[in-house]
């Protein structure tokens, strides 16, 4: 919370393109929300009004402030360590405001290693209010840029154009991290009066590609752009999920909506462009995917705010999925609090390998036992590239998912139903079954057979030269076998429904020395080498004759 009730304010009219000079102005207090319908506890500071400069303008000009007058207001402030999640700064709008500004900044001093620095998101709430979920969100850019403005004819990267209309807008702090010496900052507001402009028009990309109808289609569904904090324009990200041979992918920015409206120009006949978002919660970060365009969902609240069951209702009931990201990723924030009784699919590898994902797939591979011992419904796999930027790699890796279309609605389907694997490439090819009393099952899919009879697990591999192969099943690794330098090879493996509840296969790269490996993880010693390919399971069923 705020270290001491001072919050400075500056309000005075401006010429256009005139810069504010500093000045100071009486302390305003504060109050503390403790819900108000927000799911993280946040303090609310007093408001700042720019009703005496436009009382100004008009004794100046004789009525309503002359188009292209600015006005600015700044304020200042104090946080301590331990400070609440969110801070929020009321702005009184009044009439006639074409556009507005926000700037602000902080002081990083030197901390110790080990010990976080001050870090601090910034984003915006108009008139229509800061409930948690409303219908008042304009935008978020976190903690990559220094300021943003909002008409209605365009916004800055990560914000929404639209009227700026008079009434209590909030400016939105999100203290991250705050050092030992607390953080200190200010935050400028300008407004410009004038006519509104023209409506920004979106252009969303359609819900539908020229496909091969039943088939399996290559998609990165985790990728961020300018829009929030990654570097590569929308049109860089596009190109590069083609060059990676991808069929679709799914645009993910941090905790906005904003770039939804640009994919319509980059999307085809050759690319489906899914619009989704990837919610950052202060106990996790989740992808929500096959969002209606346009659709926002809320990251306001942590995992003892019993909030994220609600959003998570809201991304399916319009079909969309629900998918814990990164799980045991070492940043603050990142690692994943919240369970997975509310989830669709989980990512179990993001980027490149690292023993991150060795664990997330453990875990996962858990969670698979647990479905199959308690009867309740099993978690499928992803893996996405979370790219941001060169040199990170756009597919890297990718689901490959058995889909009825080329459509959203279609791909949403067969993620939620299991009926994927992940590649690292589109080098990397793959087909696994179960095969056994005359009938076969593919990924996702059950088997029911007598429980005693033969069942022949088979997977055929191309594009992982020395690669090995691993048969997983409910009681751990089962089978293991090498493929030449090729890259291409067949496995099949004989087991019973008795024996084996399940069975998936992963497709290693050599380790470092070149050997296959063995065993499991143990601490940080990686048994394996990395993963070229991954499926979800074939479920084997056993009845009595």
């Amino acid at each position: 919370m705020c270290a001491d009730g001072r919050c400075e304010q500056h309000v005075e009219p401006l010429d256009p393109g005139t810069v504010p000079a500093a000045a100071s102005a009486e302390g305003v207090r504060r109050r503390r929300l403790l819900t108000a319908g927000l799911g993280a506890a946040a303090i609310t500071l007093a408001p700042m009004s720019f009703a005496q400069a436009a009382q100004a303008a008009d004794k100046k000009s004789g009525g309503a402030p002359a188009a292209g007058t600015q006005v600015t207001s700044t304020i200042t402030g104090t946080l301590d360590t331990g400070a609440v999640d969110f801070v929020y700064l009321p702005v009184d709008v009044p009439e006639g405001v074409q556009k507005i500004a926000v700037s602000y900044s902080y002081d990083k001093p030197s901390v110790p290693s080990g010990v976080p620095a001050n870090s601090c998101d910034i984003g915006i709430f108009d008139e229509r209010g800061t409930a948690l979920g409303g219908h008042g969100f304009r935008g978020w850019s976190g903690g990559a840029r220094t300021s943003f403005e909002i008409s209605n004819s365009e916004a800055t990267p990560g914000y929404l154009p639209g009227p700026v209309k008079a009434g209590r807008w909030n400016v939105v702090l999100g203290p991250y991290q705050v050092a030992p010496q607390g953080m200190t900052y200010q935050v400028q507001v300008t407004l410009t009066y004038g006519p509104k402009g023209p409506s920004f028009v979106p252009n969303y990309p359609p819900q539908r590609a020229k496909g091969r109808g039943h088939s399996w289609y290559r998609g990165d569904c985790h990728l961020h752009t300018l829009y929030s904090d990654g570097k590569r324009l929308p049109s860089e990200v596009a190109a590069g999920a083609r060059a990676a041979g991808l069929d679709f992918m799914v645009s993910t920015d941090h905790n906005t909506t904003s770039s939804h409206g640009v994919w319509g120009e980059y999307a085809g006949q050759d690319l489906l462009i899914i619009t989704g978002e990837e919610v950052t919660t202060r106990n996790g970060h989740w992808l929500a995917l096959g969002l209606p365009a346009g659709e926002w969902i809320d990251w306001r609240y942590r995992s003892r705010d019993d909030a994220f069951e609600r959003f998570s209702r809201q991304v399916r009931r319009n079909g969309g999925l629900v998918v814990p990201a990164h799980m045991y990723c070492a940043y603050i924030a990142s690692q994943w609090k919240f369970g997975f009784d509310d989830a669709d699919a989980t990512e179990v590898w993001t980027g490149p390998w690292t023993y991150d994902d060795e664990h997330a797939v453990s875990t996962w591979d858990q969670k698979l036992g647990e479905a199959v011992r308690t009867g309740k419904q099993w978690l499928p796999a992803m893996g996405n590239s979370d790219a941001h930027s060169e040199p990170q790699v756009i597919g890297l890796p990718h689901n490959v998912v058995y889909a009825d279309d080329l459509a959203t609605d279609a791909l949403m389907d067969g993620i939620r139903a299991g009926r994927s694997w992940i590649a690292e490439s589109s080098a990397v090819n793959l087909t696994f079954t179960a095969t056994g009393n005359g009938k076969q099952a593919g990924i996702g899919q059950t088997l029911t057979v007598p429980s005693e009879a033969p069942v022949d697990i088979s997977i055929d591999v191309q594009g992982v030269p020395n690669g090995t192969v691993r048969f997983i099943t409910d009681e751990g690794q089962m089978h293991q076998a090498s493929i030449g330098a090729s890259g291409t090879g067949t496995v099949t493996w004989r087991t019973t429904a008795s024996l084996a509840a399940y069975v998936r296969a992963e497709v290693r790269h050599p380790m470092a020395d070149g050997s296959a490996g063995q065993g499991n993880t143990m601490g940080d010693a990686l048994m394996f080498g990395p993963m070229a390919a991954m499926t979800n399971p074939v479920f084997l069923v056993g009845k009595v004759k």
